[in-house]
């Protein structure tokens, strides 16, 4: 691999404006395109086959009246004012209700004085507007003239908030904290490489990386169903790893300038050569962990896993063709000033990195125990986890969501908030029977001691689908809720004997079937990564003990990054300061995702450090002084890789969408646990107590794998003159 990413360089080098240019109309080509061709984002995160959606199916086929999106208004009578009875309100209530029934693709309003949806204080009620489309079709002008309508309303005095699917808002980046955390990435930069045109280069490629990879996610909207997670999802990663392989391959760059008698372009083949081996070994790893998401059988997840993995797919190619050209463009510029005396020893290089893979190496058995300790410490929570999507309570406390929902709560209890749709397909039972069938089963339903009221049936024109209201007595959020949820479904057959089927939809329905989906999914994923993580580090270290001390420490790294999660966001500490609105159970797919992404982050910094370990190992035969000489070429770079990282997911804790706050808060804390702990300490403390045999492989194997080099041992010497590095010579 080194040595076709050499010839491939010098390739790049001469032709760095066509490269250059190349990208760029890339970029502007994708930008075209989505900018004229994109569709919309889909939010609603479905699962093909569960109950919740079979029933949502069954309404889009039979009662498409019942399936559209839902605008839920919330009225509010103030709290030194009346009742919302009173002749005033009610008058500015009904004019706005009539306003809302004027809005172009609104099949149905109900009036709270009708429905009897008013609270028994009379100072709480609700009116739904149905939309003819599913929430993912809704136009934003549509939800603006909702808004729009109920001016009356407010100006009479009412308080006026918004909930259901229709009012859901759209998942939005690009605040001040993203912004701050790319700042921070560049001060990062500029302390490591000590220069401000090394330090820029790498935040110029990441973003033409991300800038193509997102507006791509953008344009296929059209075409496929992709959620706005997905794109938030691209740019953290895209950002992120494209940041780090560039880091990689010019501070890499920078240490061969220093040199004496280094040649620029020699440099820039051979950082590509080895650190791009590096990059390109890892973003694979990375790569191939996203696409893996495919495995769960889940729609949603399988988009998001496969638009990340294009964006880090970029991210690698961009690194090892842009950032050679434009190094190349860089030039003298980038040699370090002060370039290495001859007199100076090599030791001295590194020489923080060298001190800490000394002390490390001097106690390894301590290192070991205390980083162990300390992560099983900290993933002690995950043995409670709860699964579960985020309702309108973990909405920002100022948002208008969230006030919809504390006023419902107020008003009419803490279940209605978790409100079930109890579909029943009456289309086998007699004509005759099925209004009796239907109201059986609604008694039977208000008789579980986890229901607080169950509505009247409401039929399609055909009678034969209706759908029942059911109001659990706590919340969305509640293990009661699930254990009500689970309880009717076991009594689902007993119903079928009458010929009809019930099935348990809603928001709250569909977030329990998502959830167990996704829980059932974990093991095989988790098999799969770690099958394929010993098989890649196997074949690229010649070794069975890296590997397994690899996928040791990455499982480590995901168990502690789990339980603070769990701590923070189903536990309910640290709200205050990461403005987290309420304790609910973690977002669903975040464990797979947390796994899929950490996993190709972890193998980065595996590979960047064992690599430079094995490099002196292969040289000198000495296992102990590897490790050290390992951490003193490659700790430091490796430390900023990390922070750049860990600032870059950590700006997106506070964005006001719960499930992009919980999954940068993961991936944040998963990188800095993974890097500072497993990589910079356990992996060193390992090296050192296997020493020689860590090296070791069994002869038949080694013929097996195939040989992947990416120390960079193929080569042309230093020095070699121009015609022995031409890309026909290096390849060879």
């Amino acid at each position: 691999m080194a040595s076709r990413l050499y010839a491939w360089a010098l390739w790049v080098i001469r032709r760095r404006g066509r490269v250059t240019a190349g990208w760029l109309l890339v970029l502007a080509v994708v930008g075209g395109l989505a900018l004229s061709l994109s569709g919309r984002t889909n939010d609603e995160f479905t699962v093909p086959g569960v109950e919740s959606q079979q029933a949502q199916d069954l309404l889009k086929e039979e009662f498409p009246q019942a399936s559209g999106a839902v605008a839920r208004v919330v009225f509010a009578s103030p709290d030194d004012g009346g009742e919302l009875t009173d002749p005033g309100y009610a008058k500015a209530v009904s004019a706005g209700l009539k306003k809302a029934a004027e809005i172009s693709g609104v099949t149905a309003v109900t009036d709270p004085a009708q429905t009897h949806t008013v609270s028994a204080s009379g100072t709480v009620a609700y009116a739904d507007v149905t939309f003819d489309v599913p929430p993912s079709d809704l136009s934003e002008q549509a939800r603006s003239e909702v808004r729009s309508a109920m001016d009356a309303a407010r100006e009479a005095g009412l308080e006026v908030e918004f909930g259901g699917t229709a009012m859901a808002p759209r998942t939005e980046i690009g605040g001040i904290p993203e912004v701050i955390g790319v700042v921070i990435a560049l001060i990062v930069l500029a302390v490591t490489l000590g220069s401000l045109i090394a330090a820029g280069l790498p935040l110029v490629t990441a973003v033409i990386g991300v800038g193509i990879g997102v507006l791509g996610v953008l344009f296929l909207t059209r075409f496929v169903d992709l959620s706005g997670t997905a794109t938030v999802l691209a740019v953290m990663l895209g950002l992120a790893v494209g940041i780090d392989y560039a880091l990689f391959i010019i501070a890499r760059h920078r240490e061969q300038l220093a040199e004496p008698g280094s040649d620029l372009d020699d440099s820039i083949a051979r950082a590509v050569a080895t650190a791009g081996s590096a990059v390109v070994f890892a973003g694979a790893t990375v790569v191939i962990a996203l696409a893996a998401l495919a495995a769960t059988g889940i729609p949603f997840l399988t988009a998001m896993g496969l638009a990340a993995a294009a964006t880090v797919l970029l991210a690698v190619l961009i690194a090892v063709s842009l950032v050679p050209a434009l190094l190349s463009f860089a030039g003298e510029r980038l040699r370090p000033r002060r370039a290495a005396r001859p007199e100076r020893p090599a030791r001295e290089a590194g020489a923080w990195g060298r001190r800490w893979g000394s002390a490390v190496a001097a106690r390894p058995v301590v290192v070991l125990v205390t980083g162990i300790v300390a992560l099983l410490a900290l993933a002690v929570p995950a043995l409670d986890m709860r699964l579960g999507l985020p309702s309108n309570a973990a909405r920002p406390t100022d948002s208008t969501q969230h006030k919809s929902y504390d006023l419902l709560t107020e008003g009419f209890g803490p279940g209605f908030n978790a409100a079930l749709a109890a579909v029943v397909d009456v289309r086998a039972v007699p004509d005759d029977r099925r209004q009796t069938t239907v109201t059986a089963l609604r008694a039977k339903l208000a008789e579980d001691r986890g229901v607080a009221a169950v509505a009247q049936p409401v039929a399609n024109a055909r009678g034969t689908v209706y759908v029942i209201g059911v109001v659990p007595r706590t919340g969305p959020d509640d293990q009661a809720t699930t254990d009500l949820v689970h309880r009717l479904r076991d009594d689902a057959p007993a119903v079928g004997k009458s010929g009809a089927t019930l099935y348990l939809a809603g928001t709250t329905a569909a977030a329990i079937d998502v959830s167990g989906k996704l829980a059932g999914a974990l093991p095989l994923f988790v098999a799969i990564i770690v099958v394929l993580a010993f098989i890649l580090l196997t074949a690229a270290f010649r070794s069975l003990l890296i590997p397994l001390k690899a996928v040791l420490g990455f499982l480590l790294s995901v168990a502690a990054a789990t339980g603070a999660s769990v701590w923070v966001f189903q536990d309910g500490h640290l709200n205050g300061p990461l403005s987290v609105a309420s304790a609910a159970p973690v977002t669903c797919f975040l464990p797979v995702l947390l796994i899929g992404v950490l996993f190709g982050l972890a193998m980065d910094y595996e590979v960047f450090l064992v690599s430079r370990m094995r490099e002196h190992h292969e040289h000198t035969g000495e296992a102990k002084e590897a490790v050290v000489a390992g951490m003193a070429r490659s700790g430091r770079v490796v430390c900023a890789a990390a922070l750049i990282m860990t600032a870059v997911f950590a700006g997106f804790i506070f964005n006001d969408d719960p499930i992009i706050k919980s999954i940068g808060f993961s991936l944040a804390i998963g990188v800095a646990i993974d890097a500072f702990i497993v990589r910079m300490a356990l992996v060193p403390a390992a090296m050192a107590l296997l020493g020689r045999h860590a090296w070791k492989l069994p002869a038949w194997l080694d013929r097996l794998l195939p040989h992947i080099d990416i120390e960079g041992a193929g080569l042309p010497p230093r020095g070699a003159t121009s015609a022995d590095r031409t890309p026909e010579a290096s390849a060879v």
